[in-house]
């Protein structure tokens, strides 16, 4: 039984620890303990490894200090050659939580991908065919415009929490409005199967077209339960945006983050830390946001090991 006495003795002990923590800002105390051990991955980044060897890459993976995962297309499909339930089996072993499973929403013209690749790697034109080269597999995967209660369903097989859509053409309003009917109805059935559906942003998304910004419009006319956001911080930075701006105007919209930068040179994708994007400002607006997960990404990492550990890194500096 507890006693007045004993009450007093344990509460005063709590008291006196408090009082000799570090001062810490309000955001490192809101952070710290929740974020600083759980920092994820995309595998995106490690494709090429994932395609070669994926329990081996998972195991490295893992030993870096990565916790949560989330997983996108390759060549062998987007579970790395598994069913959704061998993977989740897999993962589990190594102590990674799968959370996440990225899909297209819509066939691309390759073109026009090319060209947007392009532009998003600093109007590299070399690096944007080796990349169409190495990605030539993605004109051939399922998308949610025509597949997507099955991407719903292998999601739900494989124990996911979200299905997010990693791009969608929104070069046109009518594209626009294309991207709102998918995703009103893939998240209608994601809500069904036990998911939360999110779309994950380039810098595309942030340029005016006839009048609107497909950040914008989508965010308006899709319903806010059924379709979340997966805001990638480096795209958003390059394209002029405030991610903390865009967390109080969308409060509670962003349960995913990619934790990317941006060099300081061209603003093509760089190793946490070493770039423009302001994660520490990010992290602050973390509540703002409803930030569950974030991962971190580096397209086209010419050292990817080495890239996210030095990403990794940083940021577990960053939360302690």
């Amino acid at each position: 039984m507890t006693t007045r006495r004993s009450f007093l003795k344990h509460t005063g002990a709590a008291a006196l620890s408090t009082l000799l923590l570090p001062k810490l800002s309000r955001a490192a105390l809101l952070n710290a303990s929740k974020y600083g051990s759980d920092i994820g991955i995309q595998l995106y980044t490690l494709t090429d490894q994932m395609v070669a060897d994926p329990q081996g890459t998972l195991k490295k993976v893992a030993a870096i200090g990565f916790k949560e995962l989330e997983s996108a297309g390759s060549s062998k499909g987007s579970y790395y050659g598994y069913t959704p339930k061998e993977l989740k089996a897999i993962t589990k072993d190594l102590g990674l939580n799968w959370r996440s499973n990225h899909v297209g929403g819509a066939p691309f013209d390759m073109s026009k991908m090319e060209a947007m690749i392009k532009k998003n790697l600093g109007g590299d034109d070399a690096k944007a065919k080796q990349m169409m080269e190495r990605f030539k597999y993605i004109g051939s995967m399922p998308t949610l415009k025509n597949d997507y209660q099955r991407l719903v369903d292998e999601a739900a097989e494989g124990g996911l929490s979200y299905l997010v859509c990693a791009s969608i053409p929104v070069e046109t309003l009518d594209q626009m409005k294309e991207a709102v009917e998918i995703f009103n109805k893939t998240g209608e059935a994601a809500k069904k199967a036990g998911l939360q559906f999110a779309y994950h942003n380039h810098a595309t998304e942030f340029d005016m077209i006839e009048g609107h910004r497909p950040f914008d419009y989508i965010l308006s006319n899709t319903d806010k339960d059924l379709v979340k956001m997966e805001l990638d911080l480096g795209w958003a930075t390059k394209a002029g945006q405030d991610p903390a701006v865009l967390f109080k105007l969308h409060p509670g919209r962003f349960p995913l983050w990619h934790a990317k930068d941006m060099d300081k040179v061209n603003k093509a994708p760089a190793e946490v830390g070493t770039g423009i994007v302001d994660f520490k400002n990010a992290f602050d607006h973390a509540k703002d946001s409803g930030m569950k997960y974030f991962f971190v990404e580096q397209d086209q990492a010419p050292e990817p090991l080495q890239n996210v550990t030095n990403s990794y890194n940083y940021l577990k500096k960053l939360l302690a």
